[in-house]
């Protein structure tokens, strides 16, 4: 990194609202996590994504565990997972990992994720369901949300079709199952590569035809340049396809060679937003700029 984009940085840095800024947390929570975590070679998008919150969620005993390894074959504009070059081979050992992982955390609530894997036949969905059991076997008591990419890819033999994986999860029962359209319609293209909106609704309502009863979520991210009405909008689409909870934070750009940010929304914006939300008839709305997917998943 030169001179020129060190100052960059910086400028970024000091120009980024006080609201956006907080303590990371307790070292010795964060510490014990991840000295857990890379002892077995597993993933969190807590870590992968230097999530603001991550301190905050270990004291709660809740953490997010990214699975099929740390690279991913989309190439998001906004994300911080690794893209760029093949994604690693599937370890079979990552469910007993990462389930041994949560029973000496004595987590209460875990949300399995993964990267994107549209090399793979299942598109990963298997390794979701596995990681589900495996937790099951040895943390009974540990409930489980998914937050699942869209299962859209698939390559090789036996490519499995987007509905099928969608069941498999759904079967396994998740007490909350989450897919994120990211963004308004609008952007999904410069800001979620490789992903279409409305392939993303139709996720969430793929779940609910399967199982009505298991609850829905997805969130935004604001700052790409969107307006009011366009969230608006998009949460009203939402609703159109009986989603239930809902994310809203501010998108905080990662490095330079992420999207910068458009504009920081203010508390107040992200409180109004939220309370359009609830008004909607999301029975979970969690609105403010350091939310993010996971944040307080475990608090209904």
């Amino acid at each position: 990194m030169n001179a020129s984009q060190k100052n960059q940085i910086k400028s970024e840095i000091t120009a980024m609202p006080r609201w956006l800024r907080r303590p990371i947390g307790k070292a010795s929570e964060i510490s014990t996590v991840q000295r857990i975590i890379k002892h077995r070679q597993i993933h969190t998008i807590c870590e992968e994504g230097r999530c603001p919150n991550r301190g905050e969620c270990y004291a709660q005993k809740t953490a997010t565990f990214l699975l099929l390894g740390s690279t991913c074959t989309r190439s998001c504009a906004f994300c911080q997972v690794d893209k760029g070059h093949a994604p690693m081979a599937v370890d079979d050992q990552e469910p007993q990992k990462v389930a041994q992982a949560v029973h000496l955390l004595g987590l209460r609530y875990v949300v399995l994720t993964s990267v994107a894997r549209d090399d793979l036949a299942d598109g990963g969905s298997g390794q979701f369901v596995k990681t589900m059991e495996a937790i099951r076997q040895m943390q009974k008591a540990t409930e489980i949300e998914v937050l699942t990419p869209d299962f859209w890819g698939g390559m090789g033999v036996g490519v499995i079709s987007q509905r099928d994986r969608l069941e498999m999860i759904v079967k396994a029962k998740p007490v909350c199952f989450n897919h994120n359209v990211e963004t308004v319609r609008s952007l999904t293209g410069p800001v979620r590569r490789g992903a279409k909106y409305d392939r993303s609704l139709q996720v969430l309502a793929t779940v609910k035809e399967i199982d009505v009863t298991i609850p829905t979520k997805s969130g935004l991210m604001l700052g790409h340049g969107e307006t009011l009405e366009e969230v608006i909008e998009t949460m009203k689409d939402l609703r159109n396809v009986k989603c239930d909870r809902l994310t809203v934070g501010q998108y905080m750009r990662p490095s330079l060679a992420h999207l910068p940010v458009q504009k920081y929304w203010t508390p107040e914006e992200f409180t109004q937003i939220g309370k359009i939300a609830q008004d909607m008839g999301f029975s979970h709305v969690r609105s403010a700029p350091l939310v993010r997917s996971s944040y307080h998943a475990g608090v209904n």
